[in-house]
């Protein structure tokens, strides 16, 4: 009897978690997002905001939606988290590995509650049926990132120095990072088997000086093109971008855009952005969550066909990059696309894989 009790219980859990919600005006669907750091990144927590935005301009007073910047003190992360599941919330949403174990015990507790995290996913044996882990093909992004460095530095472009070096700054050495670098490497030499990559980590993705100082050093050392993966410490690589008058790539939001009217001599050495639109993978969860067809107890990972990766094909991007360059581009992307074209992962590497990887395009 005990053993059938407990079936049922879970069969409630799981049909509650995805179960369908019909939001109304009189009783809102209510939906949180806790970042574990803050706004301002201009990249991956600015792009999960502009998610939660997306949502109040598609569902109107059918939802409300709150955003919390739980800043950089990880003691108050687990607390918070715990705080927010103790309250009348029906979503809530949160990201990065660093969260991973905190919402592992906060689900645990909270079987009621349905939570998405993005960017990493939580461990399916503990039976977390009421998670929805996101996942993204950045590496698939990112392989279009080492072929336009590749082809950028290897042109006639004004600030090409064809020194065959491009440069990577990643903001900590950490599997979804490197899951960047895999792509970014594997891109750079599908146009060119010899080209070497500077790559440099910061080890953290806050302390943009200390960014800026490594893209300088990258800069110094040949790079014409540098890729930054390292939140609001990657807006350094930008600064040094400025500073040196050469390339850039910026990542997760459209950087060029964002400073095209604050900062125009930037935002023009922003060749593109690999986005990973956490803001659309928010968006997307919401919606099937209202539709009944999220897939909580699960993990997915999207890519180009959900429009949750891709490059920034902006009018900086058209104007800087040649034609011949930006076709180039999309030829690839769509063998990506049809999967004539596979992209390595870190996911899966072992470190000595990796390690060899690295060492096999040092400058």
């Amino acid at each position: 009897m005990k053993r059938l009790c407990l079936v049922v219980l879970v069969l409630a859990m799981a049909f509650s978690a995805s179960a369908q919600i019909a939001p109304t005006s009189a009783k809102p669907l209510k939906v949180v997002l806790l970042l574990n750091g803050t706004l301002g990144d201009k990249s991956f927590f600015d792009s999960a905001a502009d998610g939660m935005a997306l949502i109040k301009k598609e569902y109107g007073d059918k939802v409300t939606t709150k955003v919390i910047e739980m800043g950089y003190d990880q003691t108050k992360w687990e607390p918070t988290l715990i705080d927010i599941s103790e309250g009348n919330w029906d979503i809530i949403v949160l990201g990065t590995w660093q969260m991973t174990e905190a919402l592992q015990r906060a689900a645990k507790d909270y079987p009621q509650k349905k939570y998405v995290i993005f960017d990493t996913a939580v461990d399916y044996k503990l039976g977390l049926g009421n998670v929805y882990s996101i996942t993204y093909k950045q590496n698939e992004a990112s392989f279009l990132a080492g072929a336009l460095g590749t082809l950028v530095t290897e042109s006639t472009m004004p600030l090409a120095n064809k020194d065959k070096l491009i440069g990577f700054l990643g903001g900590m050495d950490i599997p979804v990072i490197n899951d960047f670098l895999v792509g970014y490497i594997q891109g750079a030499r599908y146009i060119d088997p010899k080209m070497k990559v500077a790559i440099s980590y910061i080890g953290s993705f806050d302390d943009s000086a200390k960014g800026k100082e490594m893209a300088l050093a990258q800069y110094r050392q040949g790079v014409d093109i540098g890729y930054n993966v390292a939140g609001q410490a990657g807006l350094g690589q930008l600064d040094a971008a400025k500073d040196v008058n050469r390339y850039a790539i910026g990542v997760d939001s459209d950087q060029a855009g964002i400073f095209k009217t604050s900062d125009p001599a930037k935002a023009k050495l922003i060749t593109t952005s690999v986005l990973k639109r956490v803001d659309n993978s928010i968006l997307r969860a919401v919606q099937l969550t209202i539709k009944g067809t999220a897939p909580y107890g699960k993990e997915e990972t999207l890519g180009f066909s959900e429009k949750c990766v891709g490059l920034a094909k902006n009018d900086i991007y058209t104007s800087v990059v040649p034609k011949s360059i930006r076709d180039q581009l999309d030829k690839i992307e769509a063998l990506i696309v049809s999967g004539k074209i596979k992209v390595d992962s870190a996911f899966g590497m072992t470190s000595q894989q990796l390690d060899a990887l690295r060492n096999s395009v040092k400058p």
